[in-house]
């Protein structure tokens, strides 16, 4: 049955920023069908939504969603070391229950925080994509594709990450009426080479897949890229075409001007992750010349392990007064700014009709709770959201069109079977505590 969403603040998140008071959101399928100050006609499920805001479900547009396991593993380490010493060798022990288990396990944090699409870059792939599909959120796939031989001795054929590209965009690319996409994946520049970048460019233009890359997280990783190609990563993926069909770069953290102008022109989406690029020390993206430069800025949490959660509200006040910080300008990136980059534009992000509550988009929306002790009072809703919300305060997360959490209850998962295969795989994972 359709449902009628109602006694509700409704932040539409639209181009004209409107607060709609007193809304009706019609719900129809998977989508809105209506939202207005009038009660539409007809016969409906009824939602009441207790005087709360309404918003669009957060995008998270950079995740590494198993690696809840390894929460606060390693920490104090730069990126190379943090990556060598501790979480490649805890990786090469996961195995298919390990990853589900993490990944449950992030999606109910997810969930109940107010997350309703992810962009997730991790291996196993199969195994999320199910984890997934059975939670009930929509997400953008991909394995983080890596070849370390001699570019002379590539061949798709022997190269394991191409074949896993191939068999993950037949089984699950469009799955639930596109609820679930795959992305064509090169984890990073320095993890493979051109002849691997050309093969999944390739790809990416005959199956209509957008591409999902780590791009210039560490100063070291750029300056390496350009003492090996000439090039910085972004420019180099680009002359092999990687960058065709648009996509997602995440971090960008020592982009230059001439590499926005490539993203824009190829439709390519930054993803900024502060949290994950703070605790690593890697730096701080520079957002606000990003914004300027027309690019389109999304925001990820990137992994658990080097960020310890995946709350969006965390990551959008962050976004917010970083910037402000570090230019000495509090309006470097304003709070609206970094509400559209946790939503709309991640939406746009990913070629997603999410993030907005607009008629013919997805129904993806969360309730979140005002009458806190720390959003007490609400002078504007959007400074509340931003600098005051916390993940704890949605009561309801509704992804297209089916209400998965609700004051508290996991409706698509089994918290306490979660907690339990945690338990039960983190010594297999960790076999020496």
């Amino acid at each position: 049955m359709d449902t009628l969403i109602y006694n509700v603040t409704a932040l539409l998140l639209d181009e004209a920023q409107t607060v709609l008071k007193d809304a009706f959101v019609l719900v129809k399928g998977e989508e809105i069908a209506y939202v207005g100050r009038e009660r539409p006609e007809g016969k409906f499920s009824l939602l009441d939504g207790h005087g709360r805001a309404l918003m669009p479900g957060f995008v998270d547009c950079h995740t590494h969603i198993p690696m809840t396991l390894l929460r606060g593993y390693g920490g104090g380490c730069g990126l190379q070391t943090w990556l060598q010493d501790y979480i490649f060798p805890a990786e090469a022990r996961l195995t298919p229950r390990s990853v589900a288990a993490g990944t449950m396990l992030g999606l109910a944090e997810m969930i109940s925080s107010g997350v309703t699409c992810i962009a997730d870059m991790y291996m196993h792939t199969g195994t999320i994509a199910r984890c997934v599909a059975d939670a009930g959120l929509s997400a953008n796939l991909s394995c983080g594709g890596v070849y370390f031989g001699a570019p002379e001795d590539f061949s798709p054929e022997k190269c394991a990450d191409c074949r896993l590209q191939e068999e993950l965009t037949e089984q699950w690319h469009g799955y639930g009426n596109g609820r679930i996409l795959v992305d064509a994946s090169i984890h990073a520049e320095y993890t493979s080479t051109a002849p691997f970048w050309r093969w999944m460019a390739r790809f990416a233009r005959e199956h209509g897949l957008r591409v999902h890359v780590h791009v210039s997280e560490t100063e070291k990783e750029h300056l390496e890229s350009l003492a090996r190609n000439g090039l910085t990563p972004v420019q180099a993926l680009d002359r092999c075409g990687v960058w065709d069909g648009g996509g997602i770069a995440a971090h960008c953290v020592y982009t230059t001007p001439e590499d926005w102008e490539i993203l824009k022109r190829r439709g390519v989406s930054v993803v900024h992750n502060p949290y994950s690029n703070l605790k690593l020390g890697s730096g701080v993206a520079p957002v606000p010349d990003i914004c300027r430069a027309g690019v389109n800025v999304a925001l990820g949490t990137d992994g658990v392990s080097s960020h310890n959660s995946v709350d969006p509200f965390a990551d959008m006040k962050l976004a917010a007064i970083l910037h402000g910080g570090v230019r000495r300008d509090p309006m470097a990136v304003p709070p609206y700014q970094a509400l559209e980059m946790a939503t709309a534009n991640g939406g746009a992000a990913l070629g997603r009709k999410t993030g907005r509550i607009q008629t013919g988009w997805a129904a993806d929306l969360i309730l979140v709770d005002l009458d806190t002790p720390h959003t007490l009072p609400c002078h504007d809703l959007v400074e509340t959201l931003v600098y005051s919300s916390r993940g704890g305060d949605v009561t309801m997360n509704m992804a297209r069109g089916q209400v998965i959490y609700q004051d508290g209850e996991f409706l698509t998962l089994d918290w306490e079977r979660v907690k339990r295969e945690v338990q039960a795989v983190l010594p297999e994972l960790f076999p020496s505590k």
